[in-house]
């Protein structure tokens, strides 16, 4: 059987990862057919990096060419939704890098036409689903086994980004260009695992620092408060200003206790149930006897790549999905929510009002101050995304 003929609309840093790893690696079955771009720059990368593909100035010129058979689209957030819905309605499947859009009425709009198509393969590029560690813990705290969740903190601020990052681009960290900066940018990722893992919070209260550790108008740290419907709570803390962070997850169960740090999966199962415990336990200082284990599971050196072959084989009818594009709105939801609760200065519950998060956004929008221009910088993604760390 022949590659999968593939565009990618936005050849900046990760599209331009894509079209440079699947024309070096076969073995995936998708073959870069064509890629489009504003940046002159970066055409002329292409003639030199992916001399095969098709060179377009325009994504929908490249849409209309004959030549793909699906997309992958990369460009600046806002326009993820935009592309997907072109790609759709032409019957072209297609693959979004996160997020799925910058704020949930866009993204419902986007699942509304994937639902009129469904011929078409729709895929969301959360590649952190492809970790063992990760995969592993969702069978754990799903299965039933370990009772009802108690308890989830997520400590991730591993994602630190000098200056210069937010220098690199114009669009990047403005309520116009980029729609927000470390929840709407890096933590996508998590936050896509939070609702895999544990379901979604129904309520949210939220410290949002705008600008705080960098010269940037959108947020660089968050402290945030969760409810879920059974009670359970949890925090969520992220930062790109810490020098070398943490990436942390401590999820509490009736019978267990689940830790993810360093690649690492460290399972702590009780003898009982801590509620039985409880009330039956004469020890004043007493605790539940316990087991631990570790586990580590597979690392893939490229998670991307594993998410991009399971759409291929989902649009060949031998596979499925990692992750359905419609399953996007979830963790955009989960960062309007954050978002809005800051604007707010007040608790927000789930599922938010888009029309007033729309509104609320389109106010910070309207002061939002380019940077001009600003020549844009490209660099080696690669170490930014693989594992846990």
């Amino acid at each position: 059987m022949s590659a999968l003929k593939v565009g990618i609309i936005g050849i900046g840093n990760q599209g331009g990862a894509y079209a440079d790893y699947f024309t070096k690696h076969p073995e995936f079955d998708i073959e870069i057919v064509a890629v489009a771009d504003i940046n002159p720059d970066r055409l002329k990368w292409a003639e030199e990096t992916v001399p095969q593909a098709a060179r377009f100035d325009d994504a929908i010129a490249m849409l209309d060419s004959g030549l793909l058979e699906g997309c992958m689209i990369n460009v600046p957030h806002y326009d993820h939704p935009t592309y997907a819905i072109e790609c759709i309605k032409r019957g072209i499947h297609v693959m979004v890098d996160k997020p799925a859009g910058v704020y949930t009425k866009q993204v419902r709009e986007m699942n509304a036409v994937a639902d009129e198509h469904p011929e078409v393969v729709f895929g969301m590029m959360f590649n952190q689903r492809t970790t063992g560690v990760y995969r592993k813990l969702r069978e754990l705290v799903q299965s039933g086994e370990y009772g009802a969740l108690r308890r989830m903190n997520w400590l991730i601020t591993s994602w630190y980004r000098p200056q210069a990052y937010y220098d690199s681009g114009a669009w990047r960290a403005t309520w116009a260009g980029e729609g927000g900066a470390v929840l709407m940018n890096q933590c996508p990722h998590q936050l896509d695992l939070l609702q895999w893992i544990c379901g979604m919070p129904v309520k949210v209260q939220s410290h949002v620092h705008y600008g705080k550790w960098h010269d940037i108008e959108t947020e660089d740290d968050a402290t945030v408060y969760m409810e879920f419907a059974n009670g359970a709570t949890g925090v969520f803390i992220t930062s790109t200003g810490d020098a070398c962070g943490s990436n942390r997850l401590e999820i509490q169960m009736d019978k267990a206790r689940f830790v993810v740090e360093n690649d690492t999966l460290y399972i702590t199962v009780y003898d009982m149930p801590e509620p039985e415990f409880t009330k039956t336990s004469t020890e004043p200082f007493g605790v539940p006897g316990f087991t631990k284990e570790e586990y580590t599971g597979d690392l893939p050196p490229m998670p991307h790549s594993l998410v991009a072959k399971a759409w291929v084989a989902a649009i060949r009818g031998e596979g499925e999905l990692i992750a359905d594009g419609r399953e996007g709105l979830n963790g955009t939801m989960l960062s309007n929510a954050m978002q809005l609760s800051t604007f707010l200065g007040r608790e927000v519950t789930l599922p938010i009002d888009d029309e007033l998060y729309y509104e609320e956004l389109m106010k910070r929008v309207a002061t939002s101050k380019t940077k001009g221009t600003v020549k844009s910088v490209f660099a080696d993604t690669a170490g930014t995304f693989a594992g846990t760390k």
